[in-house]
């Protein structure tokens, strides 16, 4: 894009300047710090090489940011990439949000928000979830990972209380070009482990908050998969269906290196 481009070729200016010594190190320091971020007033400084860099683009938290915030980084955000997601968003966010750009894709069970394109495909997950009451970050996962260019197939509610109902699923992402398989579970956890001992491909689990009592919001959930006896099983942050998905894209992203 325009913007990056204009950036890319301010970076080699510098390069050359620290090179030739026209300008002292703090200067050029400055100078590339303030080249590698676009900042926002007085409240954000948008990162948007990340995704040159990292291999992920920097996406938009929407918890503790006005609506009017989270329009205005949009609103840079696209002046430097075709597409941006917004996660967690509330209500009133989401409405702030379509009212500027009214061609987002909203996906109101998870609160997600995708503003502009999507990356071109690049693989294939599979996304599980234990219970219907754990779709909402099973669908942060599915809209994150179709964001980053992943086809998805979900698997809903075939937990281990009727494990009977995970035979088929199975079956289908064992045939299928899978790269990773997320799991998203909560009470006691145990689906991934299952799922884990069952397949070839890397099991991304993701505990929720879902449970009663001593599940702790979903630390009990977290404990029990960290110490799964099945190898092969990562694990992600309570309700963190978009790390689960980022995470997935990087091992479709290599895979096809």
């Amino acid at each position: 894009m325009p913007e990056i481009k204009n950036k890319i070729e301010k970076l080699r200016e510098i390069l050359k300047e620290l090179k030739s010594e026209v300008n002292t190190f703090p200067e050029l320091r400055k100078e590339i710090v303030e080249t590698f971020f676009q900042q926002i007033e007085d409240f954000a400084n948008y990162d948007y090489i990340r995704e040159a860099r990292a291999g992920k683009p920097e996406a938009i938290y929407a918890p503790g940011k006005n609506p009017d915030e989270i329009v205005k980084i949009l609103k840079e955000s696209l002046r430097f990439s075709e597409g941006v997601l917004v996660t967690k968003a509330s209500e009133e966010q989401i409405k702030s949000i379509v009212k500027s750009f009214p061609d987002s894709d909203v996906n109101e069970k998870s609160g997600t928000v995708i503003v502009g394109k999507k990356r071109e495909k690049i693989g294939k997950v599979a996304i599980l979830t234990a219970g219907t009451s754990d779709i909402s970050v099973a669908e942060e996962a599915a809209t994150a990972a179709e964001f980053l260019g992943l086809e998805v197939k979900k698997y809903y509610d075939v937990g281990v209380a009727g494990i009977h109902r995970l035979i088929n699923p199975l079956k289908d992402i064992l045939s299928d070009d899978v790269d990773s398989i997320i799991v998203v579970a909560g009470m006691e956890g145990a689906l991934p482990s299952v799922v884990a001992g069952m397949v070839d491909l890397p099991v991304i689990a993701v505990p929720t908050s879902v449970g009663y009592g001593v599940n702790l919001q979903g630390l009990a959930t977290l404990l029990s998969m960290l110490q799964s006896c099945s190898s092969g099983v990562a694990v992600v942050n309570i309700d963190n269906g978009f790390g689960a998905a980022v995470f997935a894209s990087l091992i479709s992203r290599m895979r096809r290196r």
